[in-house]
């Protein structure tokens, strides 16, 4: 485990310790930012039981979001192809007619 750090987390009230490359370091204590004022936004707008709950509410919104720029990259992408046929095809249009 050379070059890894020791690092501590703080989400939903319990401190997660983890090692880590450095390279992730900023990267997961960014998510563990973002989680926290999304529990905090929770919190506040919903009648929440408990930290579970809120915990739940959070995976939810983080993996629809990640399965929507899927669905959404996916569709860009279909679009992207039929474009570039298009141009393929006024292109081969264009060098027959000459």
């Amino acid at each position: 485990m050379e070059n890894k750090l020791k690092i501590k987390l703080s989400i939903a009230d319990r401190v997660y310790p983890l090692t880590v490359d450095p390279s992730q370091e900023e990267g997961l204590r960014s998510a563990s930012k973002k989680i926290e004022a999304m529990i905090k936004q929770f919190e506040e707008n919903y009648a929440v039981r408990d930290k579970q709950d809120v915990l739940a509410m959070c995976a939810l919104q983080f993996a629809s979001q990640v399965e929507q720029k899927h669905v959404d990259n996916a569709i860009d992408g279909k679009q992207t192809q039929e474009r570039l046929q298009k141009l393929n095809d006024l292109l081969l249009d264009y060098l027959e007619k000459k």
